[in-house]
């Protein structure tokens, strides 16, 4: 994994962080442990999507940048947030632009 990938990576994360945010899907307190916990694809019997992004999916990539450790070989990350946020598609455009660009970015690096 080449330095400027794990730069883009990380700059990637920031945005995602950011843009949930804006609109207002950042959570001040976390979920419970036992919503933490879940081991179902993406927490949907747990966690609401945007839930998942902050609580699990961006410290657990963070982790991993932070400590070397592979990347996933793929990121089908953007499927789930379309079907998320097929009735909000104009408020979620630009996360979802921001996920599609993860996606194509973990898939080069594989």
């Amino acid at each position: 994994m080449t330095e400027q990938r794990i730069l883009d990576i990380a700059d990637q994360l920031l945005l995602i962080e950011r843009e949930l945010q804006v609109q207002g899907w950042w959570d001040e307190s976390a979920p419970s442990a036992e919503a933490l916990a879940s081991t179902v694809p993406f927490a949907v019997d747990t966690l609401k999507f945007e839930q998942w992004l902050q609580w699990i999916f961006l410290p657990r990539m963070t982790l991993i940048l932070e400590h070397g450790h592979p990347l996933p070989s793929a990121s089908g990350i953007l499927v789930m947030a379309d079907t998320v946020f097929s009735d909000r598609p104009e408020q979620s455009q630009e996360l979802r632009r921001l996920l599609a660009a993860f996606d194509r970015t973990i898939s080069l690096s594989a």
